[in-house]
């Protein structure tokens, strides 16, 4: 079982905004830290609420301040049987706030993974206020004597399956539009390839930066964070978010950037995602013609396909053919299987997707890849497809013309 979290109260240095004019603050903070889930395992995902009872700072200016202009970020303190600084953020949200006036209470909230069984304690960590109200003005207040005392444990048992241990912390849990944020990284595949990604919600957003993991699995990497809808920061292996070779999110929270100035006009528009498709450079391939008697392979080139794939999302594509047996004079046949090509594809320059040929060899009834693109964080482009066809004609096949039909198909 776990205990229940209890409100403490620890000595806080609060800087306001230079502004103000005022000296640093050295008061009493009251929180408290409460979880979503009182009994883990081992791999599951807590979510923790950082409750600032009653803030050690307030307004610094003699201006009130409207409602819902504060944006508070901090961080956890976990310890026991696993120690990290999670990252927490809260929503824009707060009531009218007097000049000079104390903050009011709010809550932030992040996540974190178990990783061991054992008894794991939360404690209050430093914390910012950031009001967006005339001017971007932050007060961060920091711990005096860390760590804060425990506010809540939990006791974790043992999942008895495999455990991710990757996990990443963010230099800042806020900033403004543009900003770049530190991204550090431990516990994952030694000299793998990295991708930092902003999240806004579960959908990833446009702003990414690749890393090297290091001998140790270990990186630092800085991501310039446009979108303001963002929420999270993510790192994982591969093409794609995939959460067991993955870390985060790590809450992150855009304070400001990116407002309409005063005698500006704010210009919006957006970007339609299209569809996957293709054309033919034509319907009939006329191939060379092969001796009775001696038989050989009869050669010609595939009419050129072209690939499109404007839909701006993570899917790749593969393009499959096959081809019906080629039939002759007096029911005559040339098999399927005697249809061999030799593919080739290209990508267009500036294309985020890159093509790759399909393997040299026969087409048959059963069929063969053309081309493809693999799945990725983000694909699409123009694809130039061609192939060289070779169908291996017996010797003493009947005089007369064979025809048979390949058929494409794109997905």
């Amino acid at each position: 079982m776990a205990t229940a979290s209890v409100p403490v109260d620890f000595p806080t240095h609060c800087i306001p905004p230079a502004i103000a004019g005022i000296p640093p603050i050295d008061g009493t903070t009251k929180a408290e830290i409460t979880v979503d889930n009182a009994a883990p395992k081992v791999g599951d995902t807590v979510t923790v609420t950082y409750t600032v009872v009653e803030p050690a700072a307030g307004n610094p200016v003699d201006l009130a301040l409207p409602a819902d202009i504060m944006t508070p970020t901090g961080k956890v303190t976990v310890g026991g049987a696993q120690t990290a600084s999670v990252t927490v953020t809260g929503p824009k949200k707060n009531d009218p706030v007097p000049g000079k006036g104390a903050f009011p209470s709010f809550s932030m909230t992040g996540t974190f993974t178990v990783t061991a069984p054992g008894q794991i304690t939360l404690s209050p960590g430093d914390y910012n206020i950031h009001t967006s109200y005339i001017m971007e003005l932050d007060t961060p207040c920091t711990v005096t004597d860390p760590p804060a005392p425990v506010s809540g444990t939990i006791i974790a048992t043992d999942g008895g399956g495999q455990v991710n241990e990757r996990a990443i912390q963010l230099g800042a849990a806020s900033g403004k539009a543009g900003d770049e944020v530190t991204v550090t990284g431990s516990k994952f595949t030694p000299g793998a390839d990295i991708t930092l990604a902003g999240r806004a919600g579960d959908v990833q957003t446009a702003d990414t930066a690749t890393v090297k993991a290091d001998g140790a699995g270990g990186f630092s990497g800085r991501l310039t964070v446009d979108d303001p809808a963002t929420t999270g920061i993510v790192a994982y292996e591969g093409g794609s978010w995939d959460p067991a070779k993955g870390a985060g999110p790590q809450a992150y929270t855009v304070t400001g950037g990116g407002e309409t100035p005063d005698g500006s006009q704010r210009l919006n528009t957006s970007v339609k995602a299209g569809t996957l498709s293709m054309l033919q450079a034509g319907d009939t391939v006329e191939m060379s013609a092969v001796d009775f008697g001696r038989g050989g392979a009869s050669r010609g080139s595939l009419q050129t396909v072209t690939v499109e794939d404007y839909r701006g999302g993570p899917a790749g594509w593969s393009l499959t053919g096959k081809v019906t047996d080629f039939k002759g004079p007096g029911g005559a046949t040339i098999g399927a299987s005697a249809l061999g090509w030799t593919p080739a594809c290209a990508t267009r320059a500036g294309s985020p997707s890159t093509c790759a040929a399909g393997s040299e060899g026969p087409v048959g009834s059963a069929g063969a890849t053309l081309a493809s693109t693999p799945n990725g964080t983000f694909t699409g482009g123009e694809f130039t497809v061609d192939a060289r066809l070779a169908l291996k004609v017996p010797a003493y096949t009947a005089p007369g013309a064979y025809s048979g039909v390949l058929t494409l198909t794109l997905t």
